[in-house]
């Protein structure tokens, strides 16, 4: 099995910045796109980032040019780096990643979400 586990949410100011992590463990044979998701209070789960395996990366239009995605595929490792929040990026923010098995099954695998508040 394959689990994802993110850490890094927490309480910050509006204006602030804050780094997500999510990190990928278990058996596999390698992991494809790794994205971001956020679900606000009363929301549907919404699109973030998504970065490949070689490192290209998109962005939803309401996180253009203040967050940033990336990885690190020795440590099976997706990064968020958020800066110039606004209260409404409050969110559980859940980590997704398409994971190809050692049987090359392809599986989509989710994180338990980790909760970002912004506030003054």
């Amino acid at each position: 099995q394959v689990q994802l586990v993110e850490s890094g949410g927490g309480l910050v100011q509006p204006g602030g910045s804050l780094r997500l992590s999510c990190a990928a463990s278990g058996s596999f044979f390698s992991i494809g796109a790794m994205r971001w998701y956020r679900q606000a209070p009363g929301k549907v789960r919404e699109f973030v980032a998504t970065i490949n395996s070689g490192g290209s990366a998109d962005y939803a239009d309401s996180v253009k040019g203040r967050f940033t995605i990336s990885r690190d595929n020795a440590k099976n490792t997706v990064y968020l780096d958020m800066g110039s929040l606004k209260p409404e990026d409050t969110a559980v923010y859940y980590c997704n990643a398409v994971t190809i098995l050692v049987s090359r099954s392809i599986v989509e695998v989710w994180g338990q979400g980790t909760l970002v508040t912004v506030s003054s």
